[in-house]
């Protein structure tokens, strides 16, 4: 995030924005600065996001199946705009241990003995640690001495929406999103990287609450999609993983998702639907009107 500062920094904070004395390698400035940063970057992120999922990707005809609650988009926002600022707390201290210097960030591939090679590298090494790590978080917030306090609230939502992907309990979201903070303190890696991970993993978290379940045949086994983790929003014990199926394949919780079985909630959606309707239109008789609300005398 020092990059990110340093920008900010030199185009609008110190010239503009805070007194000249407040010297640009204060903690407290930085911490005040992180804080308005992530606030509103969180928010910005989260909501463009998931609009553009919501209104590109995500398959409306959800919205009808039985199990999709009333008001629930708002619902969802309300929970994860309420939860953002209580999220960045914690964030900007681990990212305020980062700008000063505690980390294993660097700033150029040939700081690195790997040299351009510890691009894919660390690319892989991170997917890979907090998919392992956040699978163990996800499951430990599961076991029922923890669930009603935590999580209970993102499963609230049994067929969610892209808005959703955001929508937890303060401590949950961020117990979740250590494993991203942690993995610089922990192995090295170049800070653009670093940055455009950090967006990568706001987008994914989007993209496996969309009800888009298209994956490539060949990677079907492998990744764990919108279609995985639609199953673990509607069974609970399944599914806890990330990106990929491994580490529920290694812990036993692994369940092929019911769309691959041809068990779609698209279908049960439009299959409500039509009952819905079929229900009205014959409500509508009985009353002697029609489902357009003109009323018909009985003969």
């Amino acid at each position: 995030m020092d990059l990110v500062l340093d920008v900010l920094d030199t185009n609008l904070l110190t010239p503009h924005v805070y007194p000249t004395s407040w010297k640009e390698d204060d903690m407290t400035r930085q911490f005040t600065t992180l804080m308005v940063l992530m606030n509103i970057g969180g928010v910005v992120i989260y909501l463009v996001a998931a609009s553009l999922n919501y209104y590109f990707i995500f398959d409306h005809r959800l919205m009808n199946h039985p199990l999709f609650l009333k008001n629930q988009i708002r619902r969802e926002l309300k929970v994860a705009l309420g939860s953002i600022p209580y999220m960045s707390f914690p964030t900007c201290l681990l990212f305020l241990a980062e700008v000063r210097g505690y980390s294993r960030l660097y700033d150029n591939t040939s700081d690195s003995s790997l040299g351009i090679f510890s691009i894919p590298l660390s690319v892989f090494s991170f997917l890979f640690f907090t998919d392992m790590a956040i699978y163990w978080i996800h499951r430990w917030l599961h076991h029922p001495s923890v669930y009603r306090y935590l999580h209970k609230t993102h499963h609230i939502w049994k067929v969610p929406t892209p808005f959703a992907s955001h929508a937890f309990h303060p401590a949950d979201g961020f117990l979740q999103s250590v494993p991203y903070h942690i993995y610089p303190f922990l192995f090295p890696l170049q800070k653009y990287v670093y940055l455009l991970l950090f967006l990568f993993v706001n987008f994914w978290t989007v993209s496996i609450h969309d009800g888009d379940y298209r994956v490539p045949e060949s990677l079907k086994p492998y990744i764990n999609g919108s279609a995985h983790h639609t199953d673990h929003h509607l069974f609970y014990n399944y599914n806890y993983g990330q990106y990929f199926t491994l580490w529920d394949r290694i812990g036993g919780s692994f369940r092929t998702p019911s769309v691959f079985e041809g068990k779609d909630l698209i279908d049960e959606a439009m299959q409500y639907q039509l009952k819905k309707g079929k229900s009205g239109q014959n409500g509508a008789a009985e009353n002697g009107s029609t489902s357009n609300g003109v009323r018909h005398r009985k003969p």
